[in-house]
């Protein structure tokens, strides 16, 4: 590639618009508006300004919009293995756009902690409808046409979903990758738990906490029992057994240690710290809310079907969290709706619901295959030229679901 030919270069950092202005605000799905919503989002590969080589990456629930490298010397990102120069979402090849959702806490408006002299205002529920409809308003902004395809896993999974079910003439293709369409009891249950941590953390504060005055350890519990289901049970087997570690201090308590002596405690222990050093305890509340509402088949959409899109479902046999019968449910509601999809299901990675995140050769293959495959798919309207609709109410990677 000579200097005359060369790629703009792209900002190392998150570039960042603010949307929804006071003529056209963002009606959430709860009836509230928001207006002036800053989004944070990152660019990658060659401009493309039609859409028709843009994949559009939307990510899980402690991510961010880093998801690979702009240059060898930046820092990694979230999703390595996938995208990139040569990966199944080949930067050299296609324009990628990933953005932080609403309600995260890297750039995108989310519920923050209270500034100093500012007085306090909860942040209005959200829903994944409600993330959708803010990346939708950010690609109209920068005039990107019909996607290529959107793809996510896990919490970005949903998006994705959702995105298909309201607005499938967006893209041409739809990735879903270790996600669901509903919670299961379960799920909810270990969503409740790790809420319950934060709200009983003193330094909750109903919320209402300062910066660097949160709840650290009752954001680190509950990301000690998320962590837990999206690894599976062998893999955790295989790496820590029984192993023992030295305990972070010797102090007892009428005679029981205070510090277990095994290996998986200090794991955790580290992961805890990992996310308490990046992330936001009223963020992570709020974006889990939006995961147990999510019923993405609770009202049937008729033209999903007549829009043709190509789906493709990727799920993995350890994946304990949103395993195998989650992507068959969502297979048999598309049948019903007349969509056709395809379902890769992985079965030699132990990694469980992480898997998704790592370097697992016959599902990154497969990956690869479906989003270079030539499209059989009518055209349709690009996305920047129609108007948008109003959104209606609606009932070692350490970033992951």
């Amino acid at each position: 590639m000579t200097d005359a030919t060369r790629r703009p270069e792209r900002p190392a950092r998150p570039e960042r618009l603010v949307l929804f202005g006071a003529d056209r605000p963002l009606r959430l799905a709860s009836g509230r508006t928001l207006t002036d919503v800053p989004v944070a989002f990152e660019r990658y590969g060659p401009p493309d300004p039609t859409g028709a080589d843009t994949v559009f990456v939307c990510h899980a629930l402690t991510g961010d919009a880093h998801v690979t490298r702009h240059r060898p010397d930046d820092a990694p990102g979230w999703w390595e293995s996938m995208v990139g120069p040569g990966r199944p979402i080949d930067t050299d090849r296609f324009q990628v756009i990933c953005a932080n959702v609403l309600g995260g806490c890297s750039g995108t408006l989310g519920p923050a902690p209270l500034a100093e002299g500012a007085a306090w205002a909860p942040f209005p529920q959200i829903t994944v409808a409600d993330m959708v409809a803010v990346h939708r308003e950010l690609l109209r902004r920068l005039g990107v046409g019909r996607l290529h395809a959107v793809v996510g896993g896990s919490l970005g999974g949903m998006q994705v979903l959702e995105w298909l079910l309201r607005h499938p003439r967006d893209a041409q293709r739809y990735g879903l990758i270790a996600t669901s369409a509903q919670l299961s009891t379960e799920n909810l249950a270990f969503n409740a738990i790790g809420r319950a941590a934060i709200r009983s953390d003193p330094r909750f504060q109903g919320g209402a906490y300062r910066v660097g005055e949160g709840p650290d350890a009752g954001l680190g519990i509950a990301r000690m029992i998320g962590h837990l289901t999206y690894m599976s049970g062998e893999s955790l087997q295989a790496k820590f057994d029984r192993d023992l570690a030295p305990p972070p201090e010797t102090t007892r308590t009428e005679g029981v240690p205070a510090w277990g002596p095994f290996s998986v405690e200090r794991y955790l222990e580290h992961q805890a710290d990992k996310l308490v050093a990046r992330f936001d305890a009223n963020s992570y509340l709020c974006l889990t809310s939006a995961m147990d509402l999510f019923d993405a088949f609770a009202t049937p959409d008729e033209q999903v079907a007549e829009a043709e899109p190509d789906v493709h479902l990727f799920s993995f046999a350890s994946d304990r969290l949103y395993g195998v019968e989650h992507s068959r449910h969502i297979m048999e509601q598309l049948a019903k709706a007349g969509v056709d999809c395809a379902h890769f299901h992985e079965e030699t990675s132990r990694g469980g619901h992480d898997a998704f995140l790592m370097d697992v050769p016959g599902y990154l293959d497969a990956v690869a295959r479906w989003i270079t495959a030539p499209s059989r798919r009518r055209a349709a309207r690009p996305l920047a030229q129609r108007s948008p609709r109003t959104q209606q109410p609606r009932s070692s990677h350490d970033v992951d679901a």
